[in-house]
């Protein structure tokens, strides 16, 4: 004999729909409570020096709109373990919490980025073709074959387009000098064989895209 399949009630199905939409529900408001944290933590402490919106104008400080959110939480979380170094950073998290971190990085990721146009064109000319195509001469490589054509990066790669030209520099300077202390296994090796004209140069380049 077949046994019969009892197909789900109307009670059953009605009490399933219910707890999906409860569920949600509850998704969206940690959504939207974790966002109004990151807010206030932007607003109160970050945009002293990263800016409002997180256009920073100070090239000693990164640019954050438009920065990947797990690439800003792992630098986050770098400066709080002391992975990578800087005075004024490990002050700055030192409270805050893993869920903070991420919520601060989706925060700033929306946020609209800032182009500008190069402040010498010439200099910008030639840190396209090193970005584009390295320099076969040296073994410098393209910069593209890990950070894109667009310069947009990924989750685990900074967006390094429109980023402060002289904030880029000085990283690239820090990578050469190996005074950065995270995310170097490849930067170290990569800006080792970078002159200080072609560091200048990528960074300009850029800053205007």
């Amino acid at each position: 004999m077949t046994a019969m399949v009892r197909s789900p009630s109307f009670g059953g199905l009605r009490r399933w729909a219910v707890a999906a939409v409860a569920l949600t529900a509850a998704h969206m408001a940690c959504a939207q409570a974790d966002e109004a944290r990151a807010r206030k933590i932007a607003n109160g402490v970050c945009f002293m020096c990263h800016g409002e919106n997180g256009e920073s104008t100070s090239e000693l400080f990164p640019r954050l709109a438009g920065q990947h959110a797990e690439y800003i939480a792992k630098q986050l979380r770098a400066f709080k373990s002391g992975e990578r170094k800087s005075t004024a950073m490990t002050e700055m998290v030192a409270k805050l919490t893993d869920d903070e971190m991420v919520a601060l990085g989706r925060y700033y990721e929306k946020m609209p980025t800032v182009r500008e146009e190069a402040k010498d064109p010439q200099l910008a000319l030639v840190g396209k073709y090193l970005y584009h195509n390295g320099n076969k001469f040296s073994g410098v490589p393209a910069c593209a074959s890990c950070h894109g054509a667009d310069g947009y990066g990924a989750a685990n790669l900074p967006r390094l387009a429109g980023q402060l030209p002289g904030y880029l520099f000085t990283q690239l300077k820090q990578f050469n000098k190996r005074q950065r202390t995270n995310d170097n296994v490849v930067m170290h090796t990569v800006a080792e064989k970078m002159t200080e004209l072609e560091m200048a140069a990528v960074a300009e380049y850029l800053g205007s895209k």
